[in-house]
């Protein structure tokens, strides 16, 4: 299954060959995984890379159900979706966004963060969806108590505790991406930046268990994201488009302020009032003063410099529009008016051949030949 083009052959091993097909070969490692179910000997240690770990089933007034929570198992399931996502990565790029800019034929640097808006595009839309079904389907969007209430939320079910896997797999996949797509110098530090933020956030919902809190945040976060990249596809089709970029300003403030409400009121007021206080790994319980602290400290200093970030590209996008609109008026300042041509007898208007005095010369007829 060939995902690139090849136009010229490398080296075996050499770093070119590694970039040029690294689709490939994660592809191969996949296909040798679901292989291994097909035997007796090696289907134990394989179903650890594709099905979630570390299950407790319990009996309920629906009968038996099953349950999940976290272990050192999950870190092979989360390699194996690495894989998958770097897979997906080259489909939709192969597929997808390089049919589109060969049609737009956009710069270097415009390619690139096109690429970038087009494969987050597509993780934000899908991830934005699943999460918000998750979140009706388990009742937190109605009920917000539930967002701190029978803390610790040790047990997971199965869609909650797979899509955590799946997130942390996808930006986990992010990280050698940047050298598979030959990301310049200058941009490797911004994506950097938000690729360990996303990671940093979900791991510790992920851990502390406040899975239900970071499912209402995740979905939040995505779905303000996906406004942002949808508005830089359509600006990099035409320059004109940018009042999508009015629109997602909007839900970018909107989406920081609720995000900091629901921090405050879930863990500074709920889980400070919970009976079930102190620090006890077994049970999985993390409801102390200094973890509450540092969670608030963390999320509040992140939304801060989203905010200081959010303002300043704002205030360079007003400099540059009143700067282009500057450069406009003095353009048209500068165009010659147009002057009246005068003969020494006579002044040309419209066309029209008239003497100094206004009045229009008499024509002569011409004579017939």
């Amino acid at each position: 299954m060939a995902f690139r083009r090849r136009n010229k052959s490398y080296p075996f091993f050499s770093q070119e060959f590694l970039i040029q097909n690294h689709a490939d070969i994660v592809f191969s490692l996949v296909i040798l995984v679901l292989i291994g179910l097909m035997f007796e000997t090696t289907a134990k240690t394989a179903i650890l890379f594709i099905q979630p770990q570390h299950n407790v089933t319990t009996l309920s007034a629906e009968g038996e159900v099953t349950f999940y929570h976290y272990g050192w198992k999950d870190s092979a399931t989360i390699l194996f979706y690495c894989f998958i996502a770097i897979i997906l990565h080259a489909v939709v790029q192969e597929y997808l966004l390089d049919k589109v800019n060969r049609r737009l034929h956009l710069s270097k640097s415009k390619n690139t963060k096109f690429n970038e808006s087009g494969q987050l595009c597509v993780f934000h839309l899908v991830s934005s969806v699943w999460s918000l079904y998750i979140v009706i389907t388990e009742g937190y969007l109605f009920h917000l108590s539930s967002l701190w209430e029978n803390y610790p939320h040790l047990h997971l079910r199965f869609q909650v505790k797979f899509f955590y896997l799946t997130q942390l797999a996808y930006w986990l996949h992010a990280l050698p991406e940047l050298y598979f797509q030959k990301v310049r110098k200058e941009e490797i530090s911004r994506q950097l930046q938000y690729i360990c933020l996303y990671l940093l956030h979900i791991a510790a919902a992920y851990l502390l268990n406040l899975s239900r809190l970071g499912l209402v945040l995740l979905f939040l976060q995505y779905v303000s994201e996906l406004g942002f990249h949808i508005a830089r596809l359509f600006y990099f089709t035409d320059e004109n488009h940018q009042k999508m970029f009015d629109l997602w300003a909007i839900g970018y403030v909107f989406t920081r302020m609720v995000t900091l409400t629901l921090m405050f009121l879930a863990v500074g007021f709920g889980l400070a009032r919970s009976e079930n206080q102190g620090l006890d790994l077994e049970m999985g319980n993390f409801n102390t003063v200094l973890i509450r602290m540092t969670v608030l400290l963390l999320v509040c200093f992140t939304q801060s410099w989203l905010l200081w970030k959010f303002i300043r590209f704002q205030l360079r996008r007003w400099r540059e529009s009143r700067l282009e609109q500057a450069l406009r008026k003095k353009a048209a300042a500068k165009q010659p008016l147009r002057t009246l041509k005068r003969d020494s007898l006579a002044q040309h208007e419209n066309g029209v051949l008239k003497a100094e005095n206004g009045a229009s010369p008499r024509s002569k007829k011409l004579k017939s030949p």
